[in-house]
């Protein structure tokens, strides 16, 4: 079976809220093998909900719809799918005790527009919304030609959405698909995305099951391998072949496998793996680096200490950077990238010290040091290792793009070290 999304709201369409439904509900289908070809977008009007679910039943056996389940006028999401399949709306007795129930909860009285959430297509499955007032619903039922048709609707609000398509709609649809998906996120680094994908060209073109996919970010290209099969057992079975020859071809120092596709995920892991304790210094990238890392639950076992020196002034009091090195090299140098991340090893007492220094731009630069120059360097068992990048791009992507090298070059360090330490 195949799926569309049709997402309602005009909030959505004018751009004050992003519509993180759509990618949170196709990600869950490919899960259990429901392929996702098309998703909509349409605002609060009668008309278009109607035709946007005509032209959505032609095309895909199930339609999952979030929002227009609210009390006001403009919500017609249950009445546009009632229509469809010819059936009427009727009351629900429990949906009307759990808006009324929520309303007690706050001591309000139920507004009388209140009562419309508890009237649903006749036949309906209702979902319970234990997050909001907005119960959802499955309706199964035929087009005119006689073709089983799903229609699914929940509520807007990711914080209500998320919880009933986890609970309620994937066990639900899992009696419509035999097969599950699965696939691994592989991270390339040093590597840029046409060569990466040119590497591998002969696997794509020939690919069937698994499939391969690739990403690109600023300082990374992701591809993703994925297979379907019976079990995840069968899948993994499928995938580790293609991901095996990805890391031989690429290079293991410059391939690793990581599930969320970050780079920071990577180096927390090794980090607390190897009980190993880190600080940054971080003159462009303003804190991004330590931001990154912090997002890691449990990273409070290695991350020590940050420190933004953005001035030339702060990076002599608090990092000990000389005087003389800065006059004669400048801020953003290999030798001031490496004052730097001593400096932060040794304030802190960590294990590794990493620092960035670079133009951002869009101003700043020069003839000699142009506007995405960027120094990255790790002080590490007594060793510097320094990179240097010239990066292209907004002033985000440059910083991104730094923060992302000093990640991975922390990642470098360790796994080198500990290949020395094993040979």
């Amino acid at each position: 079976m195949n799926a569309e999304i049709l997402c309602i709201g005009s909030e959505l369409l004018h751009g004050d809220i992003v519509n993180t439904n759509a990618r949170y509900i196709s990600k869950k289908l490919a899960e259990i093998a429901i392929d996702v070809h098309y998703q909509t977008v349409v605002g609060d009007n009668p008309q278009r909900i109607k035709k946007a679910l005509d032209i959505g039943f032609s095309r895909a056996d199930i339609i999952i719809c979030t929002g227009g389940l609210g009390p006001t006028q403009d919500d017609i999401t249950k009445e546009a799918l009632a229509e469809y399949f010819g059936v009427d709306m009727v009351f629900d007795q429990e949906s009307f005790e759990h808006v009324k129930k929520i309303y007690m909860r706050f001591r309000r009285d139920l507004p009388q527009n209140n009562m419309r959430q508890a009237y649903f297509p006749k036949g309906s499955i209702i979902l319970d919304n234990p997050n909001g007032t907005a119960n959802g619903c499955i309706y199964k039922g035929e087009d005119n030609k006689g073709n089983l048709k799903i229609g699914i609707l929940l509520p807007g609000p990711p914080k209500e959405m998320e919880p009933m398509m986890d609970t309620k709609v994937i066990p639900y649809l899992k009696q419509f698909s035999d097969w599950v998906v699965y696939g691994e996120k592989l991270v390339v680094t040093n590597i840029g995305e046409s060569a990466a994908e040119e590497m591998v060209l002969d696997i794509i073109k020939e690919q069937t099951n698994p499939t391969l996919a690739t990403f690109a970010s600023a300082g990374k290209v992701i591809f993703r391998i994925t297979a379907k099969a019976e079990n995840k057992e069968k899948c993994i079975e499928l995938i580790t072949p293609v991901r095996e020859e990805l890391i031989r071809r690429f290079g293991k120092e410059n391939a690793y496998l990581v599930d969320s596709g970050n780079v920071e995920d990577k180096v927390a892991q090794l980090l607390l793996e190897k009980k190993l304790t880190i600080s940054v210094a971080e003159s462009l990238t303003g804190g991004l680096v330590s931001s990154k890392l912090i997002s890691y639950p449990g990273i409070s076992g290695s991350y020590l200490e940050g420190f933004v020196t953005y001035s030339n002034e702060s990076k002599i009091k608090t990092l000990g950077v000389k005087k003389e090195t800065l006059d004669k090299y400048g801020a953003v140098s290999e030798e001031t990238a490496k004052e730097m991340a001593y400096g932060a090893a040794l304030v802190s007492g960590s294990d590794l010290g990493v620092s960035t220094t670079g133009i951002a731009g869009p101003d700043g630069g020069s003839k000699e040091k142009p506007v995405g120059l960027v120094y990255v360097c790790v002080y590490y068992k007594g060793k510097y290792e320094v990179k240097k990048i010239n990066s292209s791009g907004s002033r985000e992507i440059i910083r991104e793009r730094a923060a992302v090298t000093a990640l991975d070059l922390v990642r470098t360090c360790i796994e080198r070290y500990e290949d020395t330490l094993s040979s």
